[in-house]
């Protein structure tokens, strides 16, 4: 028997780099997925190891202009510009990064037949949430979509009350993965209680709210030890708090690090912290720290809650006194740190990227026969 090979067009539209959750884990979604040829629509600047999953990459030549006056007219552009590519690839099927985004939008106006899966990311449904025209982007991109995945439940609540309800039998969750052969555990064992090395790491802006993680180390009974990862416009002000809280010495601040890097340092920090108080569609992140062993304290959030399933500790959303609890309940309690690495360990197991890229692969099978 035959296995069908899937002509697949899809893309974001942004620089073609691993710079984000979602650029990494669309890279890594396309390489596990076996019998695929896979068109990614980008822009430059390229990395030429990021885009080994891509059969081929084209450079979207549309000036990108944002929300605002000219938006209309550069949708209109960008849907001419993406028509003319669709009718030279033909591809089986459409995966369209987002929902209602400029590439979307454009991507649903001129598919015509070709079956379209809409794949909400998270900043997709937040803006939808606080703006009408974005709101009815989104519509638009459901309304055209033969089937919309979303990596947890409690996004996809949110996306179906975003769309009224209309487009709830669309709606498919597929967990996000990582490479989980790549990840190792800790070299030391854990030992006896007391401060902890902590590490945070992600997009540093104000719905991460790392201010949270800052602001906690100053209330703490154990002088925990913070790192950092990250850069974003909240950096510079997070780096002036840490001063004016006498906590110079025990926050560093380290810039972004290629995941390898960043995946070689995880085992030797003792927790993870996650701070974001808003939406978090998955948080590949956290998947990331409990697959190198570390336990997790975590904003009490349903997307979180779910991905974590009892592997981690949580606290107050933008609560710097509850983190600061959780922080030294966990310094001063050794069998606890013990209970939660095992539980992150055996909780990361689920999430393996070869899992994601199946899953996908069968959905868009069944839409396009």
């Amino acid at each position: 028997m035959t296995t069908k090979l899937l002509n697949i067009l899809t893309g974001i539209n942004r620089t073609s780099v691993p710079s984000s959750g979602s650029m990494i884990l669309v890279n890594d979604i396309y390489g596990a997925m076996s019998d695929i040829h896979t068109t990614f629509l980008g822009r430059e600047p390229v990395d030429q190891d990021w885009k080994g999953a891509f059969d081929q990459l084209i450079i979207l030549s549309t000036t990108k202009r944002p929300r605002g006056p000219g938006f209309v007219p550069y949708v209109d552009e960008l849907t001419r510009e993406v028509g003319a590519l669709i009718e030279k690839i033909q591809p089986n099927a459409i995966h369209a990064q987002y929902l209602g985004f400029a590439l979307s939008l454009a991507l649903t106006r001129t598919a015509g037949n070709i079956p379209i899966i809409a794949i909400a990311h998270g900043p997709d449904v937040m803006v939808a949430e606080r703006s009408a025209s974005e709101r009815e982007g989104l519509n638009e991109v459901a309304a055209a979509s033969a089937a919309i995945v979303t990596p947890t439940s409690a996004l996809a609540d949110r996306i179906d009350r975003l769309t009224r309800y209309r487009v709830t039998d669309r709606l498919t969750v597929i967990p996000w993965g990582i490479p989980l052969s790549d990840a190792r555990g800790r070299d030391q064992p854990l030992i006896g209680t007391g401060p902890l090395s902590l590490v945070h790491a992600g997009r540093l802006d104000d719905n991460k709210s790392t201010i949270t993680a800052v602001e906690a180390l100053a209330l703490t009974d154990y002088p925990h030890h913070l790192t950092v990862i990250g850069e974003g416009i909240q950096r510079e002000y997070l780096e002036q708090r840490a001063v004016e809280l006498g906590l110079r010495d025990r926050v560093q601040f380290d810039p972004f690090l290629p995941r390898a890097e960043l995946w070689r340092r995880l085992p030797n920090f003792d927790a993870f912290v996650f701070t974001t108080r808003g939406l978090e569609a998955f948080g590949l992140v956290l998947v990331e720290a409990q697959a190198h062993g570390l336990p997790v304290v975590y904003s009490d959030l349903p997307d979180v809650r779910e991905i974590l399933e009892g592997g981690g500790v949580p606290y107050t959303p933008g609560d710097p006194r509850s983190l600061a609890v959780a922080l030294d309940t966990m310094g001063r309690d050794f069998h606890q740190r013990k209970t939660l690495t095992k539980a992150a360990l055996d909780n990361a197991r689920r999430y393996d990227i070869t899992a994601t890229g199946r899953q996908l692969r069968e959905l868009t099978l069944r839409v396009d026969s």
